[in-house]
């Protein structure tokens, strides 16, 4: 019997090399042993009819999903709801609604996300943690305390209370690198007048995704300071690195990080993210706390357990339609 025939509908593209693409490559990793996967744009009518459409992105994959149900309502399809459909898109915008009734099966990647469904969505929602593979700590010299933040300059990431940071922190021993294209020129021209004002930031711009992993392993914490976030792959890689993370109190965060985690800053505020910093530096009782705290995390994270998650809801949607 030949192998079934995926098609994972992303939006984002290797070139960008967001959480999007993240998803879609790791998911197409592991289902390649037992289908036959591929990555595309969208779908269309007239191009192949793939036995499944694992859809990202209610809103920017609407069109691919709508044209797939009405052309092969027999058909199933599995919809992954990212931190903009969660937090914003499904809230007002028909297309991501209509989305969320067209899909089969809905994938939220942390438990937070369903918070935002109805009782009849949530029906048809799992909670799929998003994984990487386990770096070993960094154990080495630091010269300095260097604070990551790894993500494109775009407004939901929230750069600029990251930037104003870096003008209020006060320890010396402290960099605050910020890794990312700059989608929005604006921002960039901020990062550009933040470095000048302040030799403590530099902006690194884009990096490959494994030697930026690698730099965030050599840091002492990672800062995600986002408005909205559906389930940070970048959390999951400074945890499962052994880096300590300093996160908005945004939903997406706290369903990644937990209720109690101690290293929340109310969303752009860059005094309490200054603090929160200075604080990682200054005490070694609260810094060992959040370590302790992350590496709590990290067994959600496992890439065995998202695969063993992936394959079974996929083999269930295409045994039991």
């Amino acid at each position: 019997m030949p192998h079934p025939h995926i098609l994972i509908a992303s939006p984002a593209s290797a070139r960008e090399n967001n959480g999007n693409w993240q998803t879609a490559s790791r998911w197409q990793r592991f289902l390649r042993a037992g289908h036959r996967v591929r990555i595309a744009p969208g779908w269309q009518d007239g191009d192949p009819v793939p036995d499944l459409l694992i859809a990202l992105h209610a809103r920017r994959s609407a069109p691919a999903l709508a044209a797939f149900r009405a052309a092969h309502p027999e058909k199933p399809t599995l919809l992954v709801l990212t931190g903009t459909d969660l937090y914003r898109d499904i809230h007002e915008d028909d297309t991501a609604r209509a989305s969320l009734e067209l899909a089969d099966a809905l994938v939220v990647l942390q438990p937070d996300g369903l918070a935002q469904l109805t009782a009849a969505q949530r029906a048809r929602a799992r909670v799929i943690y998003q994984s990487a593979p386990r770096l070993r700590p960094y154990r080495g010299r630091r010269d300095h305390a260097d604070i990551a933040m790894v993500g494109h300059l775009r407004p939901e990431k929230d750069p600029q209370t990251f930037m104003r940071s870096a003008l209020q922190v006060a320890s010396p021993a402290v960099r605050l690198l910020h890794i990312g294209a700059a989608l929005d020129p604006a921002l960039a021209d901020a990062a550009r007048a933040t470095a000048l004002a302040t030799p403590r930031y530099r902006w690194l711009g884009a990096l490959p995704h494994l030697p930026a992993r690698r730099r965030l392993r050599r840091c002492h914490a990672m800062v995600i300071a986002s408005r909205m976030e559906g389930g940070a792959n970048v959390i999951i890689e400074a945890v499962t690195s052994g880096v300590p993370v300093l996160a908005s109190q945004v939903g997406g965060n706290v369903g990644m990080l937990g209720e109690d985690y101690a290293g929340y800053f109310p969303a752009g505020d860059a005094r309490a993210l200054a603090s929160l910093i200075e604080r990682s530096v200054l005490d070694p009782r609260f810094y060992a706390r959040l370590r302790r705290q992350c590496a709590a995390r990290t067994r959600l994270f496992a890439p065995a357990a998202e695969r063993a998650a992936v394959l079974d809801l996929v083999d269930n949607l295409l045994l039991y339609r």
